[in-house]
């Protein structure tokens, strides 16, 4: 049975990847004229020198210009299933593969360490904050929460900037990696310096993911130890820890498993605004030049990896609730 939910929602993420797609691909042709014009006449600025009128009919050629807007598309989507997402005017025609290859590993990198130490700073916190409801630890996790959750990520990263270089006199300007690391080949030092530079936007993309799942987590645990399973295990005698552990917080962490898919896709954002203010070597600083250039190859990429992370997120929530709860694994 849950077999058949998976397939059901693989195929629904087909026809959802295929309609993001085919929007992402209307959002390119919104600019007037089109990518290779716009990119010919930059290179006239720059260069002072029209490109050579091969290069030019190779371009058109090879993305269809010209042609039909259906076999546009077809030859936009195919070329995903060959690694070639068009080619770049911000960065002089390069492609957008390799602009996407070399910044999408430290993207993802930030996100997963970021979802794990949220994570697991909300589930303990939330545990404990429900467990001495009324308490000033409670009023003091329940604060921290709120503040997490009211400042927005790249505010906190302009504050951190602003006392960084400001009032501590750091040399701090953004980035993962020292002026002398930037270049350097991976050793002992390069990497300590690495970690020295991800603790600040770790934490600040942490933050506020911890502060909605910690909310969560308190509020779904306090509506399970009021209920009658909870009660008949006390009953039976069972620790006062197996009973918060093994039944409530289980049953509480389901809601938290279904946000996941949410979740993912909400901190790949949250990465690449702060990418921005900081100038972290992610997907976010390519993306706002995009944006600001009418780069539509590069910025309708980073759009269907939005999307396609939504949609993977879904699916591996769907996996890890049924793997959770029974009942859905079984209904």
């Amino acid at each position: 049975m849950f077999q058949n939910k998976i397939v059901r929602r693989a195929l629904s993420t087909v026809f959802t990847l295929f309609l993001i797609s085919l929007i992402s691909f209307l959002v390119i042709q919104l600019p007037p004229g089109d990518v290779v014009s716009t990119y010919v006449k930059q290179q006239e600025i720059i260069a002072g020198s029209r490109l050579p009128a091969e290069t030019i009919e190779y371009l058109r050629e090879r993305y269809g210009f010209g042609e039909p807007m259906y076999l546009q598309y077809l030859k936009w989507v195919g070329g995903f299933f060959r690694g070639d997402f068009g080619f770049s005017i911000i960065y002089d025609g390069a492609e957008v593969a390799d602009i996407v290859g070399r910044r999408i590993g430290m993207t993802f990198l930030l996100v997963i360490l970021a979802l794990i130490l949220s994570w697991g700073m909300a589930i303990p916190l939330g545990i404990y904050a429900a467990t001495h409801k009324n308490r000033f630890a409670d009023y003091l996790l329940s604060n921290v929460a709120l503040f997490g959750l009211s400042i927005p990520d790249f505010l906190m990263a302009v504050i951190y900037l602003f006392v960084a270089i400001f009032l501590l006199d750091s040399n701090y300007v953004g980035g993962l990696f020292s002026e002398g690391f930037v270049d350097a080949p991976w050793s002992l030092a390069r990497f300590w310096d690495f970690l020295q530079h991800l603790a600040v936007p770790l934490f600040i993309l942490a933050i506020g993911g911890m502060a909605g799942t910690y909310r969560i987590m308190r509020a779904n645990l306090l509506d399970l130890l009021d209920q009658q399973f909870v009660e008949t295990a006390r009953a039976k005698g069972l620790k006062e820890r197996t009973v918060i552990y093994k039944h409530a917080a289980r049953i509480a962490l389901n809601p938290l498993i279904s946000r996941l898919g949410m979740q993912l896709p909400v901190l790949l954002n949250g990465t690449i605004i702060i990418s921005i203010v900081l100038d972290l070597p992610t997907l976010g600083p390519p993306f706002y030049r995009a944006l600001i250039a009418q780069d539509m190859y590069l910025a309708g990429t980073v759009l269907m990896i939005l999307a396609v992370t939504l949609l993977i997120g879904n699916i591996i929530a769907d996996i890890l609730l049924a793997i959770s709860d029974p009942r859905v694994r079984d209904g």
